[in-house]
């Protein structure tokens, strides 16, 4: 019976989370297509530079999504009054944009010592990037989905534009900083187009509301802060230890099969963003039969959409022409695709814990994952050839994936 009740739910769980995640896939297309066509006109070690700053961007987004967009997200959700989430939004917006700022510091000096030219503009497509991600969170939290998914639309439409005219001048310049000039002004117009249609002012809290606000929340977020840094550790220690032991040269066939599912990853983010505040409405209500129903639901939805993509894109890869090559083989493909449906099927349970701020479970969890991942990264460094470095996080992953099943078990039984 309980089976029948569920099966004529995933319908309209499916339709809810095309529409949500709409932007998402959106990008995830475009990040597929533009690294494709990289892959192409770019020099491997220049396509490594290219990936390894996506990846300092990403983890510069963890810091602002648990620092700031999280908390805003969750407070925003609870709050019923108006002047009171906007009091959140400026507390929060201000601490955005100095994380913002020390993750496009941080690109730039390290673009600085690979590259030529470029350092400033990657710098700052990791800043707006940074920014854009922050307000789409909020923007989540409030109910406005339909303006995120327009920012994302914004953002597809002139980064394409942008990379097409890029790629087409491959030859005569230096392609990756041109190109995150490119994806620097997508993202300014992304946040541009969002806040012009939602008619917002741009709210920034003083320094010293800041700071009273986070001594409020510092014993939660001290351990937030602590469980992001070794999840980064765990998700992508892997990353750095290939970039330090064979280069960015070297990271480039794991980059090519982690590309082709990108898209999974940004799924999972938008998935996140949808139901993240939701169920923290319905934890503030003590609603656990719908609890219930979300936590066996929801990944069950996740992964249909990680098999089927697996599916889809193994017939793509058989349509595309001989010209187009990928320096990945199938079997580093596989582990590729493990390591990133996993992260889709733990998305859940990962957000059931952060709503009830066990936020020390987290980083427990993260770090026998990261101690396990990373000893077996080592050791295939050592031995084999740096691409199957990825079997390590693929390892790693599966344990958060375990692990945060059993947390969320026990927690449910508890209460």
């Amino acid at each position: 019976m309980r089976a029948a009740m569920l099966t004529p739910a995933l319908p309209r769980l499916a339709a809810r989370l095309a529409v949500m995640v709409s932007g998402e896939a959106l990008q995830g297309v475009f990040n597929l297509g533009l690294n494709l066509a990289l892959l192409q006109v770019a020099s491997t070690y220049d396509y490594g530079v290219f990936a390894l700053v996506m990846i300092i961007g990403g983890l510069g987004l963890t810091y602002v999504r648990s620092l700031t967009a999280l908390p805003a997200s969750i407070l925003i959700s609870q709050s019923r009054n108006t002047p009171a989430a906007q009091a959140i939004e400026a507390s929060f917006g201000a601490a955005a944009m100095i994380l913002a700022l020390a993750a496009a510091a941080l690109t730039a000096a390290l673009l600085s010592r690979w590259l030529e030219q470029g350092a400033l503009a990657g710098g700052l497509f990791v800043w707006l990037w940074s920014i854009r991600s922050h307000l789409r969170t909020v923007f989540f939290a409030r109910g406005r989905q339909g303006l995120a998914s327009l920012g994302d639309v914004a953002f597809t439409a002139s980064g394409m534009a942008g990379a097409a005219l890029v790629l087409a001048m491959a030859a005569r310049g230096d392609v990756l900083a041109m190109l995150f000039w490119a994806l620097a002004l997508a993202n300014g117009l992304a946040i541009l187009v969002m806040l012009g249609l939602a008619r917002d002012k741009v709210r920034l809290a003083p320094p010293r509301h800041l700071l009273r606000r986070y001594r409020k929340l510092w014993r939660d977020l001290r351990w937030s802060l602590l469980s992001v840094s070794i999840t980064n550790a765990q998700g992508q220690g892997m990353a750095f230890l290939v970039a330090a032991w064979a280069g960015p040269a070297g990271f480039a066939p794991i980059a090519a099969a982690l590309l082709l599912f990108a898209p999974l990853r940004i799924l999972s983010a938008g998935f996140a963003n949808m139901a993240h505040p939701e169920l923290a409405r319905l934890m503030a209500r003590h609603d656990e039969p719908e609890i219930d129903r979300v936590l066996r639901l929801w990944p069950l939805l996740l992964a249909v959409l990680g098999f089927g993509y697996l599916a889809a894109l193994l017939i793509a890869l058989r349509l595309l022409p001989a010209s187009v090559s990928l320096p990945a083989a199938d079997g580093v493909m596989l582990l590729a695709w493990i390591a990133s449906l996993m992260p889709m099927l733990y998305a859940t349970p990962r957000i059931w814990l952060e709503i009830r701020q066990d936020y020390r479970s987290i980083a427990r969890l993260s770090l026998l994952a990261a101690v396990i991942g990373l000893g077996l990264v080592s050791v295939i460094l050592l031995l084999a050839p740096a691409r199957w470095a990825l079997f390590g996080a693929a390892v790693s992953e599966i344990v958060v994936l375990a692990g945060s099943w059993a947390l969320v078990r026990r927690g449910r039984r508890a209460r």
